[in-house]
C-alpha cells in the first residue's frame, strides 16, 4: 500500500515470551525517542499478559515490525481494556498494519466479553485522529491536559500531553456499519475544532505557534465536552483537519 510496507507478509499475534515482550521494550526507543526512564519495563508487559490485558505483535518474518500493549480497567462497574501503547517501525506506517493489530485487539475483547476499549491520542495528530474516528469509528467525549507531562519524545515536540480520549464501543451500530461498510448513522454536527493541516511543520520549526494552537485547540474541547457534545466525525482538507462535534449515544 502507499506510504508503507504491504502487510500480506506480516502476521499479528500474541506476544508470548519474554524474549518477544522484551523486543516491544526495545521498539518503544526506537519508535518514540523516548530516554530510558520513560520506557515502560518487561514486568509490566509480563503483567499485563497475565491478568487480562492483550501484548499483541506483529512480525514480518522473524522481525517483529509492531505491537500493542492493553491493561484491563474497571469504570462505574464496566470491564474495559485501556489500549495503552501501539506502536509501528517507520517504514510499516501507512500500511494498514496498525489497523490490522486494531481489529485483532477487538476480537479478542469481545470473545472475552468485553465491550469497550480506550485509548488516549494526541489531537494535533490529525493521520491518527482521522484513524481512530474514521477507520475505527471511535468517539471522543473526555478530554485531558498535559496528561503524562511533558516527555523526551521527539514526536511530542516538547509541547504538553494534551489528549483527546478515544471510546471504541466495539459492537455499536457506530462501528459495526464502518467495518461491514454500510452507511453511518447519520448525526448532526453542531460544533467543530480545526487544525492547521501542517501543524507537524509547525511544531518542528516554530514551538512558540504550535503551543498557541494546542492552547486554543485544547480550550475548544474542554468547553465543548463540558456542555454535552462528542466528537463524532473528522473532515480532512488541503488546509485543515476539523474535528465534527455532536449529540450521540453508544446504542
Amino acid at each position: 500500500m502507499a506510504g508503507g510496507q504491504e502487510t500480506r507478509s506480516v502476521e499479528v499475534r500474541r506476544l508470548t515470551t519474554l524474549a518477544e515482550l522484551g523486543e516491544a521494550v526495545r521498539l518503544q526507543k526506537e519508535i518514540w525517542g523516548f530516554e530510558d526512564i520513560e520506557l515502560l519495563p518487561l514486568r509490566l508487559f509480563v503483567v499485563a499478559q497475565k491478568v487480562g490485558g492483550q501484548t499483541l505483535g506483529a512480525f514480518d518474518g522473524e522481525r517483529m515490525v509492531g505491537f500493542l500493549l492493553s491493561i484491563p480497567g474497571l469504570k462505574q462497574g464496566q470491564m474495559y481494556l485501556h489500549s495503552h501503547m501501539m506502536g509501528v517501525r517507520p517504514e510499516y506506517r501507512n500500511s494498514g498494519l496498525g489497523r490490522a493489530m486494531k481489529l485483532m485487539q477487538r476480537e479478542d475483547a469481545i470473545a472475552r466479553g468485553i465491550q469497550l476499549v480506550q485509548w488516549t491520542f494526541d489531537p494535533l495528530e490529525l493521520k491518527n485522529a482521522y484513524f481512530n474516528i474514521e477507520r475505527l469509528g471511535a468517539v471522543v467525549k473526555l478530554f485531558v491536559l498535559n496528561q503524562y507531562g511533558t516527555t523526551t519524545s521527539h514526536l511530542h515536540g516538547g509541547l504538553p500531553t494534551d489528549r483527546c480520549v478515544a471510546e471504541w464501543h466495539l459492537t455499536s451500530e457506530r462501528v459495526l456499519s464502518l467495518l461491514e461498510g454500510r452507511p453511518r448513522p447519520a448525526l448532526a454536527v453542531e460544533q467543530r475544532i480545526e487544525v492547521p493541516i501542517d501543524i507537524a511543520g509547525i511544531r518542528a520549526s516554530d514551538v512558540m505557534r504550535a503551543r498557541e494552537i494546542q492552547g486554543e485547540v485544547s480550550e475548544k474541547f474542554v468547553r465543548y465536552f463540558g456542555a454535552g457534545l462528542t466528537v463524532v466525525g473528522f473532515e480532512k482538507s488541503a488546509e485543515k483537519g476539523t474535528y465534527l462535534l455532536g449529540k450521540w449515544d453508544s446504542k
